[in-house]
């Protein structure tokens, strides 16, 4: 995938968390005539089911942000070693950083014999000047994704967010349980995925204007954060200054 794909491939996402809400939004609506109830049939929603049903916007927001950065950082690495041209030098000083890391795997447990075997892969992709092949950033344990985290990789990388005024304080503008809308998305998602919360008590007093307004916020967030990336790679930001083509700088 190219830093082209990214929008269309983030705008497919979010158009079906807009459509689930579209959903819960009629549901919601038809609750104010009585106990709904599914066409030609007797069979009525209870209050419990939509809850559940409210619940799962929590589940598809939380994927959409964990997928939406994998892509970003996925690819950085891509950019890096796709035109086969770049070597390990050439990177910035924070991408070097994570290829030694990938490369040597200095961060896995493992037998001394293991780490000497790693190490001297890496030194004769050195001394033979191969250009950088794919590797995989380490971004730890999932569960983990909210704008905080997400700063940090960012700044781990080397690429700056420069984020407008309104996003910035939209994202730490207090929700439920005093979190902003990525850090709510993401205790919820996992107190539902580790069973600490049930669907019921997660939308418990929950309404849909809450959800769409919480899925916006996430969105806009998102964008802004896709756009930093995207012109991290486009400026070739992930190489150092005397590398990059046209003598792009920051």
């Amino acid at each position: 995938m190219s830093t082209s794909d990214l929008i269309p491939f983030f705008d497919e996402r979010s158009s079906e968390v807009e459509s689930y809400i579209d959903f819960l939004e009629k549901l919601e609506e038809a609750t104010r005539a009585g106990v709904p109830r599914i066409a030609n049939s007797d069979y009525p929603i209870t209050a419990k089911q939509q809850k559940i049903l409210y619940s799962s916007v929590y589940l598809q927001l939380y994927n959409l942000v964990e997928a939406t950065m994998a892509r970003c950082i996925t690819e950085i690495t891509e950019a890096a070693a796709t035109s086969g041209e770049w070597q390990p030098y050439e990177l910035n000083e924070d991408l070097t950083r994570e290829w030694v890391r990938a490369v040597a795997r200095t961060h896995s447990d493992m037998s001394a014999e293991n780490r000497l075997k790693y190490a001297l892969e890496m030194s004769a992709h050195i001394v033979q000047k191969i250009p950088v092949q794919p590797f995989k950033i380490d971004v730890g344990g999932g569960g983990n994704w909210d704008d905080e985290v997400i700063y940090k990789m960012a700044e781990r990388l080397g690429c700056t967010l420069a984020l407008s005024q309104p996003i910035q304080s939209s994202v730490k503008r207090k929700k439920r349980d005093g979190l902003g809308p990525l850090q709510l998305v993401k205790n919820r998602r996992n107190g539902l995925a580790h069973g600490s919360i049930s669907f019921v008590d997660c939308a418990d007093g929950v309404l849909v204007s809450e959800l769409r307004e919480m899925s916006q916020s996430v969105e806009s967030y998102l964008r802004e954060v896709m756009s930093c990336f995207k012109n991290y790679i486009d400026s070739h930001y992930f190489l150092r200054p005397d590398s990059r083509p046209n003598g792009d700088t920051i």
